[in-house]
């Protein structure tokens, strides 16, 4: 773990292991409680709705087309965002076939960055349908499918509420151990909930950061969550956020609160969605610290990370990073920023 201060611009290599005594003992730690679920599946076409009855010839062409659709967001119970790949073959009105009927959905909509909307049918419980058929959304740097492990393995140990696509990897470092030593110093640990989305892995392709669309994300804060916030804000002891999940939901709930009027200490608690892209020059008003893994150019987390630290201490703390042969990547180490 690279410890970084962000102020003095100074770095340390330390354990992850460490971070119990790193701390000064009155911190209030924010996790991320999002669960994987195996949002990959594959699918047979089956035409548009409107094919007419008794035409066999494009539906026998269709069952010959594999499709994979990685579920990207949850609209509704029955209704999905999703990535379709190949996405310019499916049109509004597709249906498609998984697992040979077991579930069928039909794309309903088109939207940016290349999704559609799909709603499903044919099974009375499409979560526990989609559990049991569906495949781990491993990272695209992991040469291999994914087998029966990776359902516990690409989890974190906070990991309670269903609905991410991809795991907030920065909770992966914790163990229960660690977890036992920091609360046995008075640290106290509060979950809230950010379904990692499409908004976490999109590359920025635009030629300023400022023009990139982020796509929009769910998130929850328990009323205890947000209360707890307070607290420590009024006492004046540190947030620790654990992952720009984290970041990216309480900066987000703090911008809707102040929008309402609310105390300066106070967020929005509740079910949201995360349209914030935080960018450098943003005042962030409910994090102090943060703990986060070494991301790619071009990613929107690594311009929050930037925002939060100082593009030059960045800088100079990813170059001593490659220097030195930090890991990157969800798997990879992580840095502490205070």
């Amino acid at each position: 773990m690279l410890v970084l201060d962000r102020l003095a611009g100074s770095y340390e290599d330390r354990l992850f292991a460490h971070l119990p005594e790193l701390l000064r003992g009155d911190e209030l730690i924010i996790v991320n409680n999002a669960r994987v679920i195996p949002a990959r599946l594959f699918a047979q076409r089956q035409g548009i709705h409107a094919d007419p009855p008794g035409n066999d010839a494009p539906r026998h062409r269709f069952l010959q087309s594999r499709i994979e659709v990685l579920l990207v967001r949850q609209l509704e119970p029955d209704l999905w965002e999703a990535l379709v790949r190949p996405g310019r073959k499916i049109p509004t009105g597709e249906r498609l076939l998984f697992e040979g009927g077991e579930l069928q959905a039909e794309v309903v909509g088109r939207g940016a960055f290349g999704l559609r909307q799909i709603r499903f049918s044919g099974a009375s419980d499409v979560i526990g349908t989609i559990e049991r058929i569906g495949h781990m959304p491993l990272p695209p740097y992991i040469q291999r499918g994914d087998d029966s492990m990776d359902r516990e393995r690409y989890q974190t140990i906070f990991a309670t509420r269903p609905g991410a696509v991809a795991a907030p990897t920065a909770g992966l470092h914790f163990t229960p151990a660690i977890l036992a030593s920091l609360r046995a110093r008075g640290i106290e640990v509060r979950e809230i909930t950010l379904n990692v989305g499409l908004g976490t892995f999109q590359p920025i392709r635009t030629e300023s950061v400022e023009e990139h669309e982020i796509h929009e994300e769910t998130y929850e804060v328990s009323a205890e969550t947000a209360a707890a916030i307070a607290a420590a804000r009024r006492q004046r002891r540190p947030i620790l956020a654990v992952g720009t999940t984290v970041v990216r939901a309480l900066e987000d709930a703090a911008r809707k609160a102040a929008a309402r009027g609310a105390a300066p200490d106070d967020l929005a608690a509740g079910p949201a969605v995360a349209d914030l892209f935080i960018l450098p020059g943003h005042r962030f008003a409910m994090v102090d610290q943060l703990l986060t893994n070494f991301h790619l150019p071009r990613s929107t987390l690594l311009v929050l990370v930037a925002s939060f630290a100082g593009r030059e201490p960045i800088l100079v703390a990813y170059n001593h990073a490659v220097a030195v042969g930090y890991r990157f990547y969800s798997y990879g180490d992580c840095m502490l920023i205070r």
